[in-house]
């Protein structure tokens, strides 16, 4: 098996060969047709690292041959001393010189060798450009046979001219043998030299051509070994045969009968009625045809044509009204994603993301209905670093759809002014300025509708007359209805600090220390942690030592609360409240580890928060809640209780 050969035969429609092995440069690889060496970039070009594409298909019959042949003059690698070693250079040295041994072997094996009998075997293949011989034991060519045989021929009819000359002179000698009797017996010698000489050249005929047979003849008609050129008439087939020595092979020399028909039959096409001149005249309608294949094909496949050529007045209708047809699809659309070319006001799209109907305005496209359900939606998004849009699901899963022009953005908890940001697709928010990593943007997006003028006293389940002046509608005790009572008040908001947990990555990597590999986190040995309550953090590892937490220093229970094993490399650990003191060790060696404290963390964060809820009074534990400042609607009494706290009252 070659090891850098990759032999073809064309087709005359194929373009693209594979490469099988590999090699160093595009210019190792030399690609032939027919013998004749092709040159890249005119001839052929490489599709990618393994295929070759030809400009035009090779023909048919003609033999591609892609061979590797790397360079032989100068090496590609030249060490230099105090020169940096990589796994490239090594590799690239060590195969030049294996892909050379491997075009070696295969100059080798493609060449005329011995066989196990020590003959020279050319592997049934013909041997080309051999000189005629001219020693006793040289090889002879077709050419030298040929022309031997030929003079063979011209002897045997000369000593055949010289036998019938002697038999006449013999006849001529006996007729006058009374008195010619001296001419007579030298005319018998005569007779006896031609008449060897005759049956020599008869013996070397009978050798060359070895009369009629059935079948191919192995051997020549005295069981010698057959010679180049014989012949014999094949009386099976009727027809003529060569023997070639160099590939042992018989040949016929004439038509058989069927391919005689075959041609009798492409004649009559000719002449007289020249159907083939026709067709040729019709080469390029022909062509159109073929190029049409594919179409052809699949409309043989259609099962209903015959319901499609019924409608054909149905399809002219269309086709008559195809302005209108045009028009509606410009107007009607159906996407994804909001459309952006050929817009005009009124026109329609369904958006299949948000499943809702949309409708272009001049602001942009904006919801046919309201996108919110309800009077309001929140959505809340953590920022990366420099982020500037934010759209799709948020924090909690809820996937930012809005009715453009009706929605407040919020960064951390700062209303945004209107050039702070851009918000008109409906399903998107672009801030002017990128966001920080891990600031919080919330959009509160509201509902769009129109209230009916309607009377109170015309709505069900509520009371048949109007209550006195700052009265409002209330859930009666029973929880059955409505009636009038003295109105509530407003919420109570105020702030809360609270501890906004963060994901930090640690890199771990292993070192001998004193004979014994240790851990170091970010390059500290054995470093003493400070996992905060509800931080992540991301340890990535060597795979040779899986990194691992426990509660006691003896690494005897493991601890898993929060620990994802994400691979051989990486281990995540979400650190629970009230997680006990860790220890960090390897599970494969000992002794490599440390100890984690889980401290709970300061507040690092405020947000806005209502405690009541609606509720008439303010208890002292809600109170507490606020850590800097109250604010309260009019109708609170604030008092000192028993314990000393503030609390409020209506």
């Amino acid at each position: 098996m070659a090891f850098a050969i990759d032999t073809y035969t064309g087709n005359g429609n194929t373009t693209s060969f594979s490469i099988t092995f590999p090699y160093i440069e595009q210019a190792h690889v030399i690609v032939t047709v027919d013998g004749v060496t092709k040159t890249l970039t005119t001839h052929y070009t490489f599709s990618n690292s393994s295929t070759i594409s030809f400009g035009t298909a090779p023909a048919a019959s003609t033999v591609i041959k892609i061979t590797r042949s790397s360079n032989r003059t100068a090496r590609l690698v030249d060490y230099q001393d105090g020169s940096t070693l990589t796994e490239a250079t090594l590799d690239q040295d060590a195969n030049q010189a294996f892909f050379m041994a491997q075009e070696a072997i295969d100059v080798t094996e493609g060449s005329l060798n011995l066989n196990a009998s020590d003959e020279w075997d050319a592997t049934s293949k013909k041997i080309v450009n051999v000189t005629d011989p001219t020693a006793a034991q040289g090889v002879a060519t077709k050419n030298y046979v040929d022309t031997k045989f030929t003079a063979d021929i011209n002897t045997v009819n000369t000593y055949k001219t010289a036998a019938e000359t002697a038999k006449t002179a013999a006849e001529t000698a006996e007729t006058n043998a009374e008195t010619a009797e001296t001419n007579a017996v030298t005319a018998k010698n005569a007779a006896l030299v031609a008449q060897a000489a005759a049956e020599t050249a008869l013996d070397t005929f009978d050798d060359r051509f070895l009369g009629a047979k059935s079948s191919n003849p192995s051997v020549d008609n005295d069981g010698n070994a057959l010679v180049d050129g014989a012949l014999y008439f094949d009386t099976t087939n009727d027809i003529m045969k060569v023997y070639n020595l160099a590939n042992t092979t018989w040949y016929q020399l004439t038509l058989t009968t069927s391919n005689q028909n075959n041609v009798n039959t492409v004649a009559g096409q000719i002449s007289p009625t020249n159907n083939i001149s026709t067709v040729a005249g019709l080469n390029s309608e022909i062509t159109t045809v073929a190029g049409n294949n594919t179409n052809i094909t699949t409309l043989a496949g259609i099962t209903n044509l015959a319901n499609l050529a019924n409608a054909h007045a149905a399809v002219s209708t269309v086709n008559t009204n195809l302005a209108a047809v045009q028009n509606f699809a410009d107007v009607y659309r159906i996407s994804s994603s909001a459309p952006t070319s050929s817009l005009n006001a009124g026109d329609l799209y369904f958006d299949t993301t948000a499943n809702e109907l949309k409708v272009y305005k001049s602001s942009g496209w904006a919801a046919a209905g309201s996108t919110v359900n309800g009077t309001a939606n929140r959505f809340e998004y953590t920022a990366t670093a420099g982020q500037t849009t934010f759209s799709g699901s948020d924090n909690n899963s809820a996937v930012l759809a809005y009715d453009s022009g009706f929605c407040d953005i919020f960064l951390n908890g700062v209303k945004l002014a209107n050039a702070d940001f851009t918000a008109t697709s409906g399903n998107s928010v672009v801030l002017a300025s990128g966001a920080a990593a891990n600031d919080i943007l919330m959009i509160v997006a509201y509902g769009t509708f129109q209230l009916a003028n309607i009377s109170i006293k015309d709505l069900t389940d509520t009371p048949a007359g109007f209550g006195t002046a700052g009265q409002a509608l209330v859930m009666n005790s029973s929880a059955n209805g409505l009636e009038f009572s003295n109105a509530s008040s407003a919420e109570v908001y105020g702030f809360e600090k609270y501890y906004n947990p963060s994901t930090l990555v640690k890199t771990v990597t292993v070192s001998s220390v004193g004979g014994s590999n240790k851990y170091f986190i970010d390059g500290v040995q054995q470093d003493t942690l400070e996992l905060y309550e509800g931080n992540t953090y991301i340890f990535n590892h060597p795979s040779s030592h899986p990194f691992r937490f426990s509660t006691d220093s003896n690494n005897s229970n493991a601890y898993t609360t929060g620990v994802t094993v994400n691979s051989s490399t990486q281990v995540t650990i979400v650190v629970a409240s009230n997680a006990p003191t860790l220890y960090y060790y390897c599970s494969s060696h000992s002794g490599m580890g440390g100890q984690a404290n889980t401290p709970t963390p300061a507040n690092n964060a405020v947000r806005y928060i209502t405690t009541n809820q609606g509720q008439d009074n303010i208890t002292e534990s809600q109170y507490a809640n606020f850590d800097d400042v109250l604010f309260s609607a009019s109708g609170f009494v604030f008092s000192i209780n028993t314990n000393g706290n503030l609390i409020s009252t209506i």
